[in-house]
């Protein structure tokens, strides 16, 4: 900074821009409790139906969103532009006195040409006035003074671009709208900015000169940082695409790395999650240099990395890279293209395996649950925590039937001969794929392959991460997930060892299961999807789906409740959601103020009993595949599906988030209907307490049951848990008598769920339990 221009710095100009962004500020926090409380309030309470609940509604919690991010980037902006301003006025006024102090000794400061300044003597002693005392100076006061006005110079410049590298690198996070990176002062952000340039120096050294001193710092830097916008874009961008594949690459090689292998190797897991929050956290920014960085990373993924030019290939190295953290839709999308593109090539389009690793082979994942050599293992762990590009993934086509060197055939008109077949990245990788084999740390084979897919499948098909519950603001399903429900169910019923050889995916299934609840109930109906008729016109108002519905059949909903109620964590998904889903209906439709044209039919009764009977065939076709997974023989195996079941009353008191709105907005979403209406003394806080009170007594319990006892006993808590939930909800509305409700809906619900055995089989139904008019 001139000397100039520092010393006669006007700051008014300043003032006024932190004063605008102050007002700023403050308009800002106005509109964003308004878009949170008015605009995500009203579309969440509203009964969003068709487009708008698929389009309008995610659009307005996202604009809602955007409210939020323009006041945290406003903020940051403001804090920033406030903190500068204070340092340069601070040293302007040290600048005044050092120059004051100055000319006591009779030395001034001047400006020279080209910025620069030069100490000289002010007035000199034979120019001096008569009778006029100069004060005297030696060389050692003309050089601190020279210093002392340099020191200040410099500081002021390193404010002045300091404040200036870290306004543009906010503003460049986002291409459009507006970046949540959030900071309290300009110094914390600087800092980021600084320590993200210091460890993407010592992440570039080769992994061999790399001490432990700096391993630590490095691993304890990542650690701190990751969740820091501007750090993670500048150390990514610094570090580069290849560097960052070098990096971990060569920190693993114990023929490059081992002196570090063999002193920090414990922390090498952590290591990676901290690198992998960071990378996730930088695939968010759009700025130039990570749009460079994204696009090298894509093009890297079918390019060998390893030394001499060899093995792993780049998506081997990333995809362990991306276990954590939430990466950009986006990128995701072209490195999934790209991935896909090499699996084919290595493969022969999914003829046969790839990416095995050999017993020289390093690690590339140092968590221990696999060797990290497939690459898939990894992506689908990060498409787990990205729905969006989840269900793009997986609805997007493998390979189609006019390919030449397609190998898939089957046999799909009946007619004994089969044909080539288009198959999406869903049907390869979840019917077809010769997945490689992996074994854990503790020499069992590894199943985290498939289980990341479950995993991937439940985003897709949920709109929520996997392993997570759906919360008020996730959006209804859309086209695209309903037809990969669709695609699951006709998968799955056409071979069912498909999953029950690999049981660990029903936890996943499971909850995709329970999450289209409205649609396999419309499935049960048996009416005709015409969209005309009188009838089924009532089980869309029985059922509302607020959203796109997935078009299934009762044959294939029975297989599919069959098959997951062989196991304890797919039972328990379906089970507990299937119960929270009746006490909705039920409340829903006894409630008077029910509109009309929502409401099914002016008879209380036909509408307990429909509800209840379906209920009771889904519970009772979960318990047939209970029944044959627990046996003949009296066992305690009943206790891990009681246990299973107990375990949701967790996730729904703690893990489904606040909710608000009204029945309408939530009655075709279970789990987040468990939410809302999970208050002590609602119809459902009843029910479920019902169902976790059975559950946690049977866990608790000394007896040994067989399947069969097993499903007479769910026979009649089933009954009475529908006939709780339909007194709750009549006593609560006082639309009908308690009485009543309770007996219409303890014997549809039995009924029902005796009925299931038959309808499984194909037969015809003990009696009518489909639509029951209206």
């Amino acid at each position: 900074m001139d000397l100039d221009a520092l010393r006669f710095a006007s700051f008014k100009l300043l003032d006024d821009a932190i004063e605008d962004w102050s007002t700023t500020v403050r308009n800002l926090a106005e509109l964003k409790e308004a878009a949170d409380k008015g605009l995500r309030g009203a579309a969440n309470k509203a009964n969003w139906t068709g487009e708008n609940a698929t389009v309008s509604k995610a659009f307005i919690g996202k604009t809602a969103g955007e409210f939020e991010d323009a006041h945290t980037q406003a903020e940051s902006i403001r804090n920033i532009l406030r903190d500068t301003r204070g340092e340069l006025k601070g040293y302007q006024d040290k600048l005044q006195a050092a120059i004051s102090r100055g000319l006591k000794k009779n030395l001034t400061v001047t400006s020279t040409q080209g910025g620069g300044f030069t100490v000289t003597m002010n007035i000199h002693p034979d120019r001096a006035a008569k009778g006029t005392t100069v004060p005297d100076h030696d060389a050692k006061d003309v050089t601190a003074l020279r210093d002392e006005v340099q020191k200040i110079l410099d500081d002021a410049t390193e404010s002045d671009n300091s404040a200036s590298r870290v306004l543009k690198a906010l503003v460049d996070q986002t291409e459009l709208g507006f970046s949540d990176a959030g900071y309290k002062d300009r110094d914390s952000a600087a800092e980021a900015l600084q320590q993200a340039d210091a460890l993407a120096k010592l992440a570039k050294k080769d992994p061999g000169d790399l001490t432990e001193k700096e391993f630590d710092r490095l691993n304890a830097g990542l650690k701190k940082y990751a969740n820091d916008d501007l750090f993670a874009a500048q150390f990514a961008t610094g570090l580069g695409a290849r560097g960052t594949l070098d990096f971990w690459t060569g920190i693993n090689d114990p023929h490059r790395a081992h002196d570090l292998g063999y002193e920090r190797l414990d922390q090498f897991d952590d290591l990676q999650k901290n690198l992998s929050l960071a990378l996730a956290n930088a695939s968010q920014s759009d700025s130039a240099g990570m749009a460079e960085w994204k696009n090298k990373m894509v093009g890297l993924v079918d390019k060998p990395v390893g030394r001499d030019g060899a093995f792993p290939l780049g998506g081997q190295v990333m995809s362990n890279l991306m276990r954590w953290g939430d990466f950009d839709d986006r990128f995701l999308d072209k490195y999934g293209a790209r991935l896909m593109e090499t699996e084919k090539r290595l493969t022969g389009n999914g003829s046969r395996g790839a990416w095995q690793r050999s017993g020289m082979d390093p690690l590339l994942n140092r968590t221990g649950s696999d060797s990290g050599w497939d690459p898939m293992t990894g992506y689908l762990a990060a498409l787990s925590r990205s729905p969006d590009a989840a269900t793009s993934f997986l609805s997007s086509e493998f390979i189609s039937k006019n390919d030449e060197n397609n190998p898939f055939e089957r046999d799909t008109d009946g007619n004994g001969r089969n044909g080539k077949v288009s198959l999406t990245n869903f049907q390869y990788l979840f019917e077809e794929r010769d997945w490689p084999q992996e074994w854990d740390d503790q020499g069992e084979k590894s199943v985290i392959g498939r289980n990341n897919l479950g995993m991937a499948i439940e985003a897709a098909a949920t709109g929520h991460p996997g392993g997570e519950m759906p919360t008020v603001d996730t959006p209804p399903h859309n086209a695209a997930q309903a037809k990969l429900m669709e695609s699951l169910v006709a998968s799955i019923v056409d071979d069912p060892e498909r999953l029950t050889d690999h049981g660990y995916m029903s936890d996943s299934i499971g909850q995709v299961t329970s999450e289209y609840l409205p649609d396999i109930n419309r499935a049960m109906s048996d009416v005709e999807r015409d969209g005309k008729s009188a009838d089924w016109q009532a089980i869309q108002r029985m059922y509302p789906v607020h959203g796109s519905e997935a078009k299934l059949t009762h044959a294939d909903v029975s297989q599919l409740l069959f098959i997951l109620g062989k196991n304890e964590e797919g039972y328990a998904a379906v089970e507990v959601g299937q119960k929270a889903y009746m006490a909705q209906l039920m409340d829903y439709h006894l409630n008077p103020d029910l509109p009309a044209d929502q409401r099914v039919s002016q008879d209380p009764e036909i509408v307990v009993k429909q509800i209840a009977g379906s209920s009771g065939e889904i519970s009772g076709t979960l318990g047939l595949g209970q029944q044959e997974a627990i046996g003949q023989e009296a066992s305690d195996k009943d206790k891990g599906y009681a246990q299973s079941m107990a375990q949701y009353k967790n996730w729904i008191s703690g893990g489904v988030g606040t909710a608000v709105g009204v029945a309408t907005s939530f009655v075709a979403t279970p789990w987040v209907g468990a939410a809302v209406g999970g208050g002590a003394g609602t119809v459902t806080s009843v029910v479920l307490e019902s169902v976790f009170q059975d559950a946690e007594g049977t866990a608790l319990s000394d007896a040994q049951e067989t399947g069969g006892e097993v499903w007479q006993r769910g026979l009649e808590s089933n009954a009475e848990i529908a006939a709780s939930a339909s007194r709750a909800a009549a006593e609560k509305h006082g639309s009908t008598d308690a009485g009543d409700a309770s007996l219409w809906a303890r014997g549809s619900a039995r009924q029902g769920y005796m009925n299931a055995r038959a309808i499984l089989e194909g037969q015809a139904p003990g009696s009518i339990t489909g639509y029951a008019g209206s």
